[in-house]
């Protein structure tokens, strides 16, 4: 399966799994930033898992930093955002459900192909 890395506001998102599937897979390197981006809401759920780096997770009143090993699953009713902690850049295994999956990846800004 070959399909385009997509680079978008300092993400880099690597899609791991067919676009038609109903489980959506991408590996996300998050940038370390100085403030934490905007709080966003959306129907579905995601899971993460930290591969590299430190994850700061912003769950509702929730304000966690994540670890290599470390996961998350969340309904993304809750207000939420994620960037990397610690000065360098953070990698995680993002899986979301179709719902998700929209709202996250498929955006207007989005360039596939754009490495």
């Amino acid at each position: 399966m070959r399909r385009p890395t997509i680079r978008r506001d300092g993400l880099i998102i690597a899609p791991l799994a067919p676009e038609d599937s109903p489980i959506h897979t991408y590996k996300i390197t998050y940038p370390p930033l100085r403030e934490l981006p905007d709080l966003r809401v959306h129907d579905g759920y995601e899971w993460v898992y930290v591969l590299t780096g430190r994850l700061r997770l912003r769950l509702g009143e929730q304000d966690v930093v994540m670890g290599r090993g470390e996961a998350a699953e969340f309904d993304t009713a809750i207000p939420h955002a994620m960037s990397a902690a610690g000065g360098k850049p953070a990698s995680v295994l993002s899986i979301f459900n179709d719902a998700g999956a929209r709202m996250h990846i498929h955006s207007p800004s989005a360039v596939p192909g754009d490495d």
